[in-house]
């Protein structure tokens, strides 16, 4: 009788959390070594369904770059990455549409459906794609422009498409590929962090979860018992300028900076290991990651 009370008190604890996000957009961004984790993966994608269960509008933006750097291994090509971005050629393009654009968005779309979901792939191979973007250049400490190849930067979204999903209970899922906005039709590789916050900015989001395999923002990189509860975001500016956030991490927390600049009201860092992470940290109380605010 005590452990179905206890049970009950979670359901409780749940409600107001669940009341307050009913009816809204929650952009949830999943890479890094998670991809590779088939228990992992699972217990994320039940987490998802049960998120559109409850009234909430989920929208799964995915990467893929573990898998995308063992193909490119098997195929010859070194993985080579500029400021946390990779490198990509012509021939590592397309790996990464293959891998991307194809069998991960579809192997996640399968799982969400046979999990009692209803999910649906949004990608350039079923000409449904809704990432516009250009190409993207880097500077180095000297202002030099650094061409980093087919990598680019979304600068629209087509959020009719995606609210379309939403508001008939499906769950959209978003490969990290945009088609160049001109008459080109050139595919781009789009760092999977900065699509999910365009795509979280353009839909006017309430939430924009990152999951990964860090368990959040660290004072000190290499300690995960560093990690932050809750940041503002002038303190991140202030761990960016002082280089204490390093590698994938910089283009995330730049990314969530903008973001919150631009109407989302919270972002939040979470390990995907830990066992239904996303249930923990958006419906209890003290979560389990960071969570960056505007103020």
């Amino acid at each position: 009788m005590n452990s179905a009370i206890e049970k009950a008190d979670v359901l409780i604890e749940a409600m107001k959390w669940i009341r307050q996000h009913r009816g809204k957009k929650t952009v949830i961004k999943i890479g890094g070594s998670l991809m590779e984790d088939e228990t992992v993966m699972t217990h994320l994608l039940l987490d998802i369904v049960f998120m559109e269960s409850v009234g909430m509008k989920p929208v799964l933006v995915h990467g893929g770059g573990g898998a995308i750097s063992a193909a490119m291994n098997a195929a010859g090509i070194e993985p080579r990455f500029v400021q946390g971005r990779r490198y990509t050629d012509e021939a590592s393009l397309e790996i990464v549409k293959r891998i991307l654009g194809k069998e991960i968005n579809e192997c996640l779309v399968k799982k969400i459906n046979e999990f009692g979901g209803q999910a649906k792939s949004i990608s350039f191979y079923l000409g449904t794609n809704v990432l516009l973007g250009e190409r993207l250049f880097l500077s180095d400490e000297n202002n030099q422009v650094i061409d980093i190849g087919l990598v680019g930067k979304v600068t629209s979204v087509n959020t009719d498409m995606i609210d379309m999903l939403c508001n008939n209970y499906i769950i959209p899922v978003i490969p990290s590929i945009a088609v160049m906005n001109d008459s080109s039709g050139q595919v781009l590789n789009v760092n999977a962090d900065t699509a999910a916050t365009a795509i979280a900015r353009e839909l006017r989001a309430e939430k924009l979860v990152y999951v990964s395999d860090v368990n959040g923002v660290r004072t000190d990189p290499n300690d995960p018992k560093s990690m932050i509860d809750s940041i503002t975001a002038e303190k991140a500016r202030e761990m960016l300028a002082s280089g204490c956030i390093v590698g994938g991490m910089i283009p995330k927390i730049e990314a969530c900076l903008e973001t919150l600049e631009r109407g989302v009201n919270k972002i939040h860092i979470i390990n995907g290991k830990l066992r239904h992470a996303l249930l923990m940290e958006i419906f209890t109380s003290t979560g389990i990651g960071t969570e960056i605010v505007g103020a």
